[in-house]
């Protein structure tokens, strides 16, 4: 798919990867709807990106996304105000275990919601034309994290959906293609959420232990994974796809040995 002159929602697009991926896709002629709980940032990112692009082809919708109706009702004001939609971001996370449930909320369930609400409005058959999900999960999504369990069940849920959805979609010629980022770490407001009690709780006290793991595998710019973005939306082969992301060997796929069984209808 080529980039330009589609049109894309990025949750959680006001700041961190999420940030990073609004102005790549805008860089490649896209037009783009930032969704972010966070008004003030939201608004701020919509100024500073209307001095280096069109004001028009950016919106700001303030969206929590564990909000079914403001989720929903985003959706539907892209739709009303690009008139269409053709790729879809599941980007807003949080790390936090010590309220865990919120993070399920906003990590697993919002992505869920996300992808079907993507699908309605984009799958070929139900008056759309097809397009692109894409859902980040991470790395800790593909092997435990001792001190963010939660932060990982997540991660692992994303990568389990996406996948299983991605094989019904082609089933059902949706027309729309879905896969996984799974970034390392990557210099965004979550890294900072290591170094708070309030979002780590009773393992706080391993943060340096998280800090020697971020030394040893090294931070990357949230450019670098928006890179990754653009790779997946361009290439139409890409499907059910786990893309890594790592400071040691950049952009690569996660090798699956199993061939998961389907059936034409």
């Amino acid at each position: 798919m080529h980039v330009n002159g589609k049109v894309a929602l990025v949750t959680g697009g006001a700041q961190g990867i999420g940030r990073a991926f609004v102005q790549a896709l805008l860089g490649k002629g896209a037009k783009v709807a930032l969704l972010d709980r966070n008004s003030e940032a939201g608004q701020e990112s919509k100024a500073v990106l209307d001095e280096q692009f069109e004001a028009q082809r950016t919106v700001f919708i303030q969206c929590d996304v564990t909000d079914q109706e403001q989720l929903k009702g985003a959706f539907k004001k892209v739709i009303e105000h690009f008139g269409r939609l053709d790729i879809v971001v599941n980007n807003a996370g949080v790390n936090n275990e010590k309220d865990w449930e919120s993070t399920i909320q906003i990590n697993l369930t919002s992505v869920i919601r996300g992808t079907y609400l993507g699908l309605e409005y984009m799958r070929k058959g139900n008056g759309g034309d097809g397009g692109v999900i894409i859902n980040i999960s991470s790395l800790a999504g593909l092997m435990p994290a001792a001190f963010q369990p939660v932060y990982c069940a997540t991660k692992h849920g994303v990568i389990g959906f996406t996948r299983s959805i991605a094989l019904a979609a082609n089933m059902e010629n949706y027309g729309v293609r879905l896969n996984t980022i799974c970034p390392g770490f990557v210099n965004t407001p979550i890294l900072q959420s290591i170094d708070k009690e309030e979002n780590m709780g009773q393992y706080y006290s391993y943060k340096d232990e998280i800090k020697n793991m971020m030394r040893f595998y090294g931070v990357m710019d949230p450019s670098r994974i928006a890179e990754g973005l653009i790779t997946i939306i361009e290439d139409d082969t890409l499907n059910g796809e786990v893309m890594k992301i790592t400071a040691s060997q950049g952009i690569h796929f996660q090798q699956y040995s199993q061939t998961p069984f389907t059936s034409k209808r």
